[in-house]
């Protein structure tokens, strides 16, 4: 038996604990498939974080400029009144003051992206849509840990994917292979085409750029195909190749920057960066046609049959379980075939499978979805930047900061550790505190759970010495940590 508070922590974000209880599950979530997630408010634009982060890059660049002009003459030349006074750590304190100051201004503006994105979910009327986005932001992970994503990591996730949500898998991975956030965190801008006018003239000179293969092999090992299906490094190599010429405009960073047409941030393809001549990938041969090359490989790759049960895998263990059930994995596999990546039509093959709504089957949230599951729970709309932050690198999971471009893991082997429970009880606690005795947890735990609540958590509850400790209990809960 499935009741709507099952729907909205399977499918949704968790149950916000001043709505009205009750409805139709599975219509809930069949109803947001037709709607689209709303633009996040408080998001700084494309253009504000190029911006910034163009200044960074300056400042750095001025600041190396200074310490080489300060450095001391080599110790042969000098005389006692010459040799430094200090360590060389202070020096470089008192050379660097701009650049700590656009540094400070970088992880600004991320906090600003994290508490957008986190208020977004406290509220949304499209649940399903929000946990679709992180999805999909998961699928295509970028880490903000570089100081040339760190602006860009979030609008990724508010330029590339929301938009696509509801739209065509093909658009959407275009969409995020061309963003800067991408083009940065893989080091496209770095590549070069040892062939190309750029390269040849570079290499005349004795420096060789060189080729750089890492967006061409995560594209397919994560973003398409997934690892093991039949392609090759000469595939990789080749894939490379034709993306040669995507880079960033109006940053001064990477080889050919200086051609890079457009505003700052934009997508910008460089001729004179790419690698000439027609490239075989996969079997299948794609013409020499600039930017067109790289963008057909893309929509290829798109509907691919591997892309199909890539995504169909993901979806299905994110869902379903941590094992994905091959029934499941199949019904949306063709789903996806079948409407060329249509991602509704995929949705709604997710909704209508029966492995999805199975009570046995559980999944065991992760600290973003226990968090945010946590505050909608006791009825909290909105966290300030800083808090938002921090909230999320307590517990383990710092938002757009995965450990590698696979992203975090879906499992519960990764996020059910000792120490992990241990952060999530005091978190629990303080989220208790911050509630006070405005919420009863007797009276939220039926509405929060339903079916699942059990005769332990609800005993439990009833015998806490304050309203604050049955609070915490409950959200610490065996059942709260699952979904």
């Amino acid at each position: 038996m499935v009741d709507l508070a099952f729907a909205e922590n399977r499918f949704g974000l968790g149950p916000r604990g001043d709505a009205a209880a009750g409805g139709d599950p599975r219509g809930w979530a069949a109803a947001q498939v037709r709607g689209a997630p709303p633009r996040l408010a408080g998001v700084p634009s494309r253009r504000e974080v190029a911006e910034g982060l163009a200044d960074y890059l300056a400042v750095q660049r001025e600041a190396r400029i200074e310490r080489r002009e300060a450095a001391p003459a080599p110790a042969a030349m000098m005389t006692a009144a010459d040799m430094p006074k200090g360590d060389s750590a202070a020096a470089k304190k008192q050379i660097d003051p701009d650049v700590r100051m656009a540094r400070r201004e970088g992880r600004e503006t991320y906090a600003r992206l994290v508490a957008a994105r986190v208020n977004a979910a406290l509220t949304t009327q499209t649940p399903f849509l929000e946990r679709m986005s992180h999805f999909w932001a998961n699928h295509f992970a970028v880490s903000a840990q570089k100081q040339t994503t760190l602006g860009f990591a979030g609008l990724l996730e508010m330029e590339a994917i929301r938009p696509h949500v509801t739209g065509r898998f093909g658009d959407m991975l275009l969409a995020v292979e061309q963003h800067p956030a991408m083009l940065f965190y893989l080091d496209q801008a770095q590549s070069i085409g040892p062939n190309s006018q750029l390269g040849t003239r570079a290499a005349a000179r004795g420096n060789n750029r060189g080729l750089n293969e890492n967006l061409a092999r995560e594209i397919l090992e994560l973003h398409t195909l997934g690892v093991r299906t039949g392609y090759a490094q000469a595939d990789v190599t080749e894939f490379a190749r034709a993306l040669t010429g995507w880079t960033v405009a109006g940053i001064a960073r990477g080889p050919g920057a200086r051609f890079a047409t457009g505003e700052p941030g934009d997508f910008s393809f460089v001729e004179l960066l790419h690698e000439p001549g027609a490239r075989t990938i996969i079997g299948r041969r794609y013409a020499e046609g600039g930017v067109a090359q790289g963008r057909a490989v893309l929509e290829a790759l798109a509907v691919h049959p591997a892309t199909a049960r890539h995504i169909a895998t993901k979806l299905a263990r994110h869902f379903a379980a941590d094992d994905p059930p091959p029934t499941m994995v199949v019904r949306l596999e063709q789903a996806f075939l079948k409407s060329g990546g249509d991602l509704p039509t995929v949705y709604r093959a997710l909704i209508d499978s029966p492995e999805a709504w199975d009570p046995a089957s559980v999944k065991f949230r992760s600290p973003w979805d226990w968090t945010i599951a946590s505050l909608r729970a006791v009825g909290i709309s909105a966290l300030e930047p800083m808090v938002s932050v921090g909230t999320f690198r307590e517990l383990g999971q710092p938002v757009w900061m995965p450990p590698s471009p696979a992203g975090w893991d879906d499992d519960a082997a990764s996020w059910a550790g000792p120490d992990a429970l241990v952060r999530r009880v005091e978190a629990a606690q303080r989220i208790a505190v911050r509630a006070g005795d405005r919420v009863d947890a007797r009276a939220l735990a039926p509405n929060l759970l339903g079916a699942r609540l059990s005769d332990k958590t609800k005993t439990a509850i009833a015998r806490s010495e304050s309203p604050t400790t049955g609070l915490a209990l409950l959200l610490a809960s065996p059942e709260m940590l699952r979904r």
